[in-house]
């Protein structure tokens, strides 16, 4: 794996909490049934109080990508005696609703997506008058400290996309379409930003309609079919690598398809050279430092990050990755 230098802390810390994870069950006081295989043992949760922590993202249905999240946070619920909460809906004002229903709840911390800020923001706002700890990840970094939240995990996405720009040049690229799967979330909006940022070639976007795959598919194959100059594809979100796959031979189109995030499907098409490389933020992780992070702030007033996003990517991997790849994916944390 190749890493920015931005990531390699966070990369070391993933390496640490797998250690620390080996001698913990999975999730929320349950038995092995949901641990991801490898991912924990047996042990018992910590001997502090119980407490409720609640997430709510911004997936859409069929994202695997939060499986993995709330895999990694599960892990961390067992081993802190912690009953993990999981609600998500794509729309920002569907969202807001599923915070002020935690926050009526009076659950003990709360983890939250930012993709669309403004639309999450006075529910959030309502949580921490409320005297709940907020923790955002994954998504708006840079609004989490102002809505008032104790810490951000996740990558830096305009660090990230600048990383795909350079290695998109790198390959002696000349055109990318930046595929966007959801329109109005502003981290993938920043992710397309920092690829056009460093990128030595031109960048276009397009949006598609991400929680419909045939018809994501079909407006990638289309443009591939009017833009023949497009020599990559880049994908926000690991689904929309196989959409456009797909969409590249109906098209027949030589353009090269990389991506943001992982999966199993992602590594097998690592493995076949269907896809040039993909970006790893580290999903499991994102999920189980949450958690832990609410946890050791309830028990010992702990801020991890000083108010600064910790960062869990990215990391550039490509076919050479695939054996320690198809392992992670088989023990899901990746």
């Amino acid at each position: 794996m190749r890493t920015t230098r931005t990531a390699a802390a966070a990369l070391l810390t993933a390496v640490a909490l797998t250690v620390t994870a080996a001698g913990c069950s999975s999730s929320g006081g349950k038995d092995s049934e949901d641990r991801p295989p490898g991912a924990s043992g047996g042990g018992k949760p910590a001997a502090t109080a119980r407490m409720t922590v609640a997430m709510v993202t911004h997936s859409g249905e069929g994202d695997t990508f939060w499986d993995i999240v709330q895999s990694g946070a599960k892990t961390a619920a067992a081993k802190d005696n912690v009953e993990f909460l999981y609600a998500a809906h794509k729309e920002g004002k569907e969202q807001a609703a599923l915070i002020d229903s935690y926050v009526a709840k009076k659950v003990d911390g709360l983890i939250v997506t930012l993709a669309k800020p403004e639309a999450v923001k006075a529910s959030v706002a309502k949580a921490v008058a409320a005297g709940i700890p907020v923790v955002t990840i994954n998504s708006g970094g840079q609004h989490s400290r102002a809505f008032g939240a104790l810490s951000h995990i996740g990558q830096d996405e305009a660090v990230a996309g600048e990383a795909v720009g350079e290695e998109l040049t790198a390959r002696g690229k000349k055109k990318a379409l930046c595929v966007i799967h959801e329109q109005g979330n502003v981290s993938l909006e920043e992710r397309c930003a920092g690829v056009r940022k460093t990128f030595k070639g031109t960048v276009e976007n397009l949006n598609v309609e991400g929680t419909n795959m045939p018809a994501a598919t079909s407006s990638i194959e289309a443009k591939l079919q009017s833009a023949k100059d497009i020599d990559a594809v880049v994908t926000l979100g690991a689904p929309f690598a196989a959409a456009s796959v797909k969409a590249r031979q109906s098209a027949g189109s030589d353009a090269e398809i990389d991506t943001f995030d992982l999966n199993a499907a992602v590594v097998a098409q690592l493995k076949a050279g269907q896809i040039g490389f993909a970006v790893d933020q580290q999903p499991y992780l994102q999920g189980y430092e949450a958690v832990d992070l609410l946890w050791l702030h309830k028990d010992n007033l702990n801020v991890l990050g000083g108010g600064k996003q910790v960062l869990t990517g990215p990391a550039l991997v490509t076919g050479k990755d695939v054996p320690v790849l198809e392992e992670l994916t088989a023990r899901g944390t990746r």
